[in-house]
């Protein structure tokens, strides 16, 4: 039996074998989660923009049974009287088992901000883990007689992790090795987390390895034919693990300090082509103060323009649908790859990361609802007819713009051509309303979004005490976490 070539271990020597010194990477986020002061006001308004959007998101996902399903405890009646709180439920529970669950109800709509660069993600996913280990500290503060943890520091936490998940994605892509980019939310809320804990540089730097050294979950449930619910709950999944892995480190847990660059069994040489990271740019507040948030549609964020482009056009053919003979899209290379998706769709996870259908949906009835991607809904004839009527082409000056830093467009077109020979405009959205370059516009729709949600599923008292505490940074900073998270519990 011939033995592969990358795992055929070459001989090391005892004086080789003494502990080296940790990776370059492993100190820069450590160094970055530990000592970095933000200073960043526009950072700390974004991250209350994206704390509001991701509780909006979490709120919604109440109304689906599959998402409510996996709440609770992972073990019927395991509970924790004193425990985190989980938004929109009565759930008291470890700060693991919690930060699933809020990772779950964040993301389970594909409705929550986004990061795009050679890897895709969602930092406000960071927030599962956040928000249950803050709250679980912040009530034993308040049982053990001292200060509670405040907002503040959740926002902060926010700040830095968008930032670890941010900038590792800039250059780096996991997609092409077939890696889910939810490892990077593992690897940030793992620094984050634990410093939240109280961990020391060591104990960060212990953990993150632990988080490494956990390889990463394959793309194959984001993908036809095996596109499923896991990509809903992976994210919860990450948090939860990077709880895990923090409160290990602060236990003692010992650490890998090469977890990276060891020759044959470190991630670069097994996961990623044998080449290392990639940093574009230092640890700041970029990521979050560039944020792409889901305004309008809980949808892929590479379909977003797309979705408001054929919104344009359905006035236009409303009426004509049957007289269609064929819609052109152009879009860019990412698209192209992960929402280009003809034949059938089983469900609502790949209806959701369906380009022909995103574009459809709205042609036919002016707009797209998370509820637009049930089994009910999608039994309309109408819908796959005008899926098959779809043709999708890169444009090589989309994909240009998409990763150009100074513009960062998600660009799509869309055109109609009718049987009679006559065509409607070619429509091109380059910046979606939740892109930085479309901010003005966005947030009054955010607060929509947010208000809306609350009003859904709280008391009016509560709906009014949460939505005037967003209303001023100051107060909302000051906030202690727990009883914050008291006015989400029903």
């Amino acid at each position: 039996m011939s033995i592969p070539k990358q795992v055929i271990t070459p001989h090391i020597s005892q004086q080789t074998q003494k502990r080296p010194k940790p990776d370059v990477v492993l100190v820069k986020i450590a160094d970055y989660a530990c000592d970095f002061t933000i200073d960043s006001a526009h950072a700390y308004q974004t991250a209350r923009w994206c704390l509001m959007d991701a509780l909006a998101c979490a709120l919604m996902a109440l109304d689906f049974p599959a998402c409510t399903r996996l709440l609770g405890p992972l073990v019927p009646g395991a509970t924790l009287t004193g425990g985190a709180r989980v938004p929109g439920t009565s759930y008291q529970l470890d700060p693991a088992q919690a930060a699933f669950n809020i990772g779950c109800l964040i993301r389970w709509l594909d409705f929550n901000d986004t990061w795009l660069a050679a890897e895709w993600g969602h930092p406000s996913d960071n927030l599962g883990s956040i928000l249950a280990v803050t709250d679980y500290l912040s009530r034993q503060r308040i049982i053990a007689q001292k200060p509670p943890i405040i907002m503040q520091d959740i926002l902060t936490a926010m700040i830095k992790s968008y930032e670890i998940q941010g900038i590792l994605a800039l250059e780096n892509s996991f997609n092409w090795r077939g890696l889910d980019h939810v490892l990077l939310v593992r690897v940030a809320s793992t620094a984050v987390i634990t410093k939240l804990l109280g961990g020391e540089h060591k104990q960060i730097m212990n953990a993150l390895s632990n988080a490494w050294m956990d390889g990463g979950a394959l793309r194959a449930y984001r993908h036809a034919p095996n596109t499923g619910s896991r990509k809903s709950w992976a994210a919860g999944d990450a948090c939860r693990r990077a709880v895990q892995l923090a409160l290990m480190a602060m236990q003692g847990e010992m650490g890998y300090p090469t977890v990276l660059t060891e020759k044959a069994w470190g991630f670069y040489d097994v996961l990623f082509d044998c080449k290392p990271f990639k940093l574009a740019q230092g640890f700041d507040s970029y990521v979050i103060e560039n944020i792409l948030f889901k305004i309008a549609y809980p949808a892929e964020f590479h379909a977003q323009t797309a979705v408001e482009a054929a919104l344009q056009l359905h006035p236009k053919v409303k009426n004509k649908i049957r007289q269609i003979d064929c819609i052109e899209v152009e879009t860019q290379q990412p698209a192209m790859r992960i929402i280009n998706k003809p034949g059938q769709l089983d469900n609502p996870a790949d209806r959701d990361h369906c380009l022909q259908y995103l574009v459809a949906v709205p042609l036919i009835f002016g707009h797209l609802r998370a509820e637009n991607y049930e089994d009910q809904f999608a039994r309309d004839a109408r819908i796959d007819q005008l899926r098959r009527l779809i043709q999708i082409r890169e444009n090589k000056q989309f994909t240009q713009d998409y990763f150009d830093p100074q513009k960062r467009s998600i660009s799509n077109a869309v055109q109609i051509f009718f049987k009679d020979g006559s065509s409607t405009e070619k429509v091109v959205v380059q910046f979606p309303i939740g892109h930085r370059k479309r901010r003005s516009e966005a947030i009054p729709l955010l607060q929509d979004k947010f208000e809306q949600s609350l009003a859904s599923r709280l008391p009016a008292e509560k709906t009014s005490t949460i939505k005037q505490l967003f209303n001023s940074q100051s107060e909302l900073a000051q906030t202690p976490v727990h009883e914050f998270m008291n006015l989400f519990v029903v």
